[in-house]
């Protein structure tokens, strides 16, 4: 292994050993600690320590990075103090997530750092947020983010890098090609030697260097990173090395040949470059001394860690956390101004209104921009804000979701438009598993709000027509808005945005163009999480959203002692009005448009019947579509929707 130390100076020299030996100490203090039952597991990066430390001391403190299971050095050398770290490491209340994630699974704005989550993809999004972000505030500032050549398999990787390179986002991705994607080997996770032929495919460059040599990792890297930050643009920066340790400690390494394992041993980092620091003059009894030092310190740290008490567990700070806070105070109209807008045009005008409110706001989605999007929402939005503000995106919704998070990760809040609720399939991991979470997990709020066309009734068939709300009704962390009319639309649309937490705001098709309103010119707010008496009765409560509502008021007349709840919000619902309303009226018909089993609707007659049974003089009812998908031609549709078997459902509970 030949080291190349350019001007670098002695201290220079032992300065990137303190670095480079750090992670490995630990790592040794933890395996200990792991066979002695103190840490309950153990992702170990022995044999990878020059890729971590040598970014890490490339970037500057203020530039992002992202890590994996495998990158202590990125987190030792960024100085994060390791009692914390330790702590973290036992789930103890000192650590990054209080006890709610363990290892590397945090990130910490203090220190720059955005851990993982242990689907291994969705980060590379994440660091495509944060790169545009610094491209938007006009900062020569790179971020670089780490994968391992089995994540590489994965859609995140493609998508990530595909919009990177369209955008020309200052991201470094590297690839830290350790041979094995847990047991199975990188001949049988794709199909060529080196990951550096991946670039031409994006138009972008890609490198490859020694990963197990801390100097040629810095001295590719550092003169990268320098200009990356003057002229923004994407690069691969494949780092070949080998995991000298199983996938995690329980896993072994039995399926590694031994010549192989051999082979990477002689070449491990550590060891290879004490010998250089040997050969360059410096004294063995001076290598030891800092080894020394830093196990004391290692020791000290550990028992600081260990001496801190068990987490106290508290029910209402675990709920509390799940959400980042903010006051909802609804936002009252600066003037009495109204326009008659139909429902499609008090969603632009809202969004129109914010982008104002927040100079640094981004839209992004499918065909947004000068096309206006697929239902004209923002016909006209490039004109008057940009097209760095208002961002066409490739067919990337994953990435897209990700890059929401990376912005408000980087301070900045973004809408997105998911271009038929349909797709939000492709960006579900990132919904479910990072946006909702993230708060609850250290802390970091997920400032994105996913606009979702949404329902049937326009014959789109089972591909552009499902009502998916009640797969995220399931997530907490997530809040979950569906308006009915065009004033409720913008005002619960602002709030959402002026809103620090993660948002999916379901907006029906159907209602488009169908309904119109009296809504006020200026920027308002209509209160999250509370419900609209749109229609006030004495003998049966119905509870619905969306088109539920149209359909309920459409029957008021034949059934004038219908009280009509509008929801509203789903996530959180308003359980007070519905109860109120059930206490007068002692029926309750839980109404949407969603298939009936497993809808909203079942939880909410199930909230009902546990906590007014004693109001009740009639079971609790649903009504909703069939348990079939979606069919597109218009008798086979009308007859999956509810509104066919309503008025029966209505008849059988009030002659109960």
């Amino acid at each position: 292994m030949i080291f190349d130390r350019k001007d670098r100076t002695d201290d220079d020299l032992i300065s990137v050993y303190r670095q480079l030996i750090t992670p490995r100490l630990i790592e040794e203090r933890m395996l200990i600690l792991l066979r002695q039952g103190k840490i309950s597991k153990w992702f170990s990066g022995i044999g990878q320590e020059a890729i971590s430390v040598g970014a890490a001391l490339c970037l500057s403190k203020e530039e992002y990075i992202l890590p994996m299971h495998r990158n202590l050095g990125v987190f030792t050398s960024r100085n994060v103090p390791l009692s914390r770290l330790f702590a973290q490491f036992q789930g103890k209340a000192d650590g990054f997530t209080k006890g709610r994630d363990r290892s590397f699974h945090f990130g910490t704005q203090a220190y720059k750092i955005v851990g993982m989550i242990s689907h291994l993809g969705p980060q590379l999004g994440i660091a495509d947020g944060i790169a545009l972000a610094s491209k938007l505030k006009k900062e020569k500032k790179a971020t670089l983010v780490f994968t391992g050549d089995g994540g590489a398999s994965e859609g995140d990787f493609h998508e990530a890098l595909n919009v990177a390179a369209v955008w020309d986002l200052p991201v470094i991705f590297v690839i830290e090609n350790n041979g094995y994607g847990l047991s199975t080997p990188s001949s049988e996770q794709f199909k060529f030697e080196s990951f550096t032929v991946k670039g031409p495919a994006y138009g972008i460059e890609s490198y490859s260097v020694d990963g197990n040599n801390i100097l040629e990792v810095m001295n590719e890297l550092s003169p990268l990173v320098d200009n990356i930050r003057k002229k923004p643009r994407p690069v691969i920066f494949e780092a070949r090395t080998f995991r000298m340790r199983g996938h995690e400690e329980a896993s072994g390494t039995k399926y590694v040949p031994k010549k192989l394992m051999e082979y990477w041993g002689e070449r491990d980092p550590i060891i290879n470059y004490e010998q250089f620091l040997l050969e360059e003059g410096l004294s063995e009894r001076l290598l030891k001394d800092i080894r020394d030092d830093i196990i004391k310190e290692i020791l000290k740290e550990v028992k600081v860690a260990f001496d801190k008490p068990l987490i106290s567990v508290d029910t209402g700070t675990e709920l509390e956390d799940v959400y980042a806070p903010f006051v909802n105070k609804p936002v009252q109209p600066a003037t009495g101004t109204l326009s008659k807008l139909r429902f499609v045009d008090a969603i632009s005008m809202g969004l129109s209104n914010s982008l104002e409110r927040f100079p640094d706001l981004v839209i992004m989605g499918q065909d947004i921009a000068e096309y206006g999007g697929v239902f004209k929402v923002t016909d006209g939005f490039v004109e008057k804000y940009g097209k760095e503000r208002i961002r066409n995106t490739p067919l990337c919704e994953s990435a897209i979701v990700g890059a929401s998070l990376g912005l408000s990760i980087a301070g900045i809040k973004s809408v997105m438009e998911m271009q038929f609720a349909d797709f939000v399939t492709c960006g579900f991991n990132q919904i479910v598993n990072n946006l909702a979470k993230i708060h609850y997990r250290w802390g970091q709020n997920a400032d994105v709000v996913i606009r979702m066309p949404t329902g049937a009734g326009v014959g789109a068939g089972p591909f552009h027509s499902q009502s998916n709300e009640a797969w995220f009704f399931h997530t907490p962390g997530l809040k979950i808005v569906y308006p009915s009319n065009p004033a409720d639309a913008k005002g619960l649309l602002c709030a959402a945005i002026e809103d620090h937490n993660p948002y999916l705001f379901f907006e029906h098709k159907h209602l488009y163009r169908t309904r119109e309103d009296h809504v006020h010119d200026d920027f308002y707010t209509t209160e999250v999480g509370k419900a609209a008496i749109v229609s006030e009765g004495s003998q049966i409560s119905i509870i619905t959203y969306g088109m539920g509502v149209i359909w309920a008021m459409e029957l008021k007349t034949e059934y004038p002692e219908l009280e009509v709840i509008d929801l509203r919000t789903l996530l959180p619902w308003d359980k007070d009005t519905v109860k109120a309303s059930v206490r007068k009226t002692n029926r309750a018909l839980v109404l949407h448009e969603d298939c009936i089993t497993g809808g909203i609707g079942a939880e909410i007659a199930a909230w009902i019947s546990e906590n007014c049974f004693e109001e009740l003089d009639a079971p609790v009812m649903r009504e909703g579509s069939l348990d079939t998908p979606v069919p597109f031609a218009s008798g086979l549709e009308n007859n999956f929707l509810p509104i066919s078997r309503l008025k029966q459902k209505i008849d059988s509970i009030l002659e109960y």
